[in-house]
């Protein structure tokens, strides 16, 4: 009896800040992996999340949104999403009801251009009404001919089911890339990093969340506890004051906050201890953006 086919491949979420990118990937891998606020450019880093069943395993692949980079950090976030155009095997292109489909025209050429199957999903419809989505998603198929159009809300996960099956017909036949029991390519520690991130973006205003960086300087996995030090790292010496909170209250909120996700996503006791430390105008750095992981 010949064995089931089994297919695998790399499929690259793309889009403009904000329109649902991280939304719509944890709901297809079913963990929250991705940082989700309403603030642009939350995500930094290329995230992936894995998808396994017996006969196949996708590779989601989270990208930081599209944007004119005012600075290295930028720059090296975009290069991550060039990466994304060159090593997909299926493109999700995620727009949503409210954006201008001429945003960023650079990267619908190479939309059009791309020898991989694209699938665009207009997001967010629960906003919207039946004749606006039928008009936008006439729009869309006119300037992106070969692709599919895909209708949904990732935060109502409605017609995700829609978007999986798809992806499951389009995936190359191969083996698997990695083991089957795991999730992401990320290790613990970096999302004990992107948690307290995801805090900083919730609780502070204007450009302190984008001056800011975490280090988790220690990880120690104990029997019955995990004991995680972390530095938040900031561009300037006021933002240091402003992160810390009259009191010291500001930074006891995020550090609490930030114990309680770390708890349920470790699935045990955290103890976890935060410094503040300057870093001057880090973002424009090579050497910083290298070690704080961003490679160009």
């Amino acid at each position: 009896m010949e064995g089931k086919v089994h297919r695998s491949g790399f499929v690259n979420i793309l889009g403009n800040p904000n329109v649902g990118k991280s939304t719509l990937m944890n709901a297809l891998v079913g963990e929250k992996l991705s940082i989700i606020t309403s603030k642009a450019q939350t995500t930094r880093h290329r995230i992936m999340g894995i998808v396994n069943g017996d006969d196949f395993q996708i590779i989601y692949s989270d990208t930081p949104g599209i944007l004119d980079p005012k600075y290295k950090l930028q720059e090296v976030m975009l290069k991550s999403v060039d990466n994304a155009f060159t090593d997909a095997d299926i493109i999700l292109y995620v727009t949503d009801v409210k954006e201008t489909i001429d945003k960023h025209e650079k990267y619908l050429s190479k939309l059009q251009k791309s020898s991989v199957p694209v699938l665009v999903l207009i997001n967010k419809i629960d906003l919207s009404n039946q004749e606006e989505v039928v008009k936008l998603s006439a729009e869309w198929q006119k300037i992106l001919p070969n692709a599919e159009i895909i209708l949904l809300s990732a935060l109502e996960k409605f017609n995700l089911t829609s978007v999986l099956n798809r992806v499951l017909e389009l995936l190359p036949e191969g083996p698997a890339f990695f083991p089957k029991d795991e999730l992401t390519d990320k290790s613990e520690r970096f999302f004990a990093a992107e948690i307290i991130r995801e805090k900083i973006l919730m609780y502070y205003q204007k450009e302190i969340p984008y001056s800011v960086e975490i280090e988790i300087e220690s990880f120690k996995d104990e029997a019955r506890i995990v004991k995680i030090g972390a530095v938040i790292y900031v561009a300037r010496d006021t933002q240091k004051g402003i992160i810390i909170g009259k009191g010291g209250e500001m930074l006891k909120k995020v550090g609490t906050e930030a114990r309680k996700d770390l708890e349920g996503f470790l699935n045990k006791k955290v103890f976890l201890e935060i410094f503040v430390k300057v870093k001057k105008d880090w973002r424009d750095s090579d050497y910083q953006l290298k070690k704080f992981g961003y490679h160009s």
